[in-house]
């Protein structure tokens, strides 16, 4: 799968699970072109998902955070506004982005943005015209109260 494969995939669904099961789709799947028993890392096209999901978090169009049930969640920024307009309504620690860094022993640290530190104000300007019941409907079923 190329990145902009993925990208058109996540910009169509605009909320998507990295590998976890939830009420979402799974990237690791769609690219495997498969369902993953187990995990993606031991399936033979783990090196293509492990690519694809770096490019994906390195786009300014998607947010990496923990949104569905604090699992690995990719974010199309069509959404970001109705986060932000919602963002009482989940858990703070689910809205930090959280990215890794590649440290130069080889190591992968994860490391997080708090929320609201990562939101654009053009984001911020645009959730504060946003409606809750709209903004409701823009993140359909994932949108679960505290």
């Amino acid at each position: 799968m190329t990145f902009d494969q993925a990208m058109g995939f996540i910009r169509e669904h605009g909320i998507v699970l990295s590998a976890a099961c939830g009420p979402v789709p799974r990237m690791a799947e769609v690219i495997a072109g498969e369902p993953i028993k187990g995990s993606w890392w031991a399936h033979p096209k783990s090196h293509e998902i492990f690519r694809v999901f770096q490019q994906l978090a390195e786009s300014p169009e998607i947010l990496v955070c923990r949104l569905v049930d604090g699992k690995v969640t990719f974010v199309h920024r069509r959404l970001w506004p109705a986060l932000v307009r919602l963002a009482d309504r989940f858990e703070p620690a689910w809205l930090a982005q959280v990215y890794e860094e590649h440290t130069a022993k080889g190591h992968h640290e994860a490391h997080e943005v708090p929320y609201p530190q990562w939101v654009p104000a053009d984001v911020l300007e645009e959730a504060k015209r946003l409606g809750a019941e709209q903004a409701l409907s823009m993140l359909g079923p994932v949108v679960l109260p505290k």
